[in-house]
């Protein structure tokens, strides 16, 4: 067997919404290409699917995550807002401890398909 287990860690939210990886890797990706076209197409994501979660985690916070603006002169794109990078922020923190605190558990769990 090769690789490692990996926990994967999806928040369910008061109002209903969900957020986890696939998310959070959009956002990532949305981060790094400044542009929501081209992080759907770095994650082979459709872009209408894409548009689907932005609505999505937009529509899940008090403010929204991911910000867009068309065209114009500086040609549009879009970019994490402050409270997006605190929410990628704070479930990668999540996502540490969780993982930090099941580490042995997850181990043990392993082993039992050897």
């Amino acid at each position: 067997m090769s690789g490692k287990a990996k926990l994967s860690v999806r928040i369910d939210l008061p109002n209903g919404g969900r957020f986890g990886p696939g998310k959070a890797t959009l956002m990532r990706a949305i981060a790094e290409h400044g542009s929501i076209r081209k992080a759907a197409a770095a994650l082979a994501m459709s872009y209408p699917r894409a548009l689907k979660l932005i609505d999505e985690m937009n529509g899940d916070f008090a403010a929204p995550l991911i910000a867009s603006s068309h065209g114009g002169a500086s040609g549009g794109g879009s970019e994490l807002t402050p409270t997006g990078e605190g929410v990628l922020g704070l479930y990668a923190e999540i996502t540490e401890a969780a993982s930090t605190a099941s580490s042995a558990a997850i181990g043990r769990l392993c082993s039992l398909q050897e």
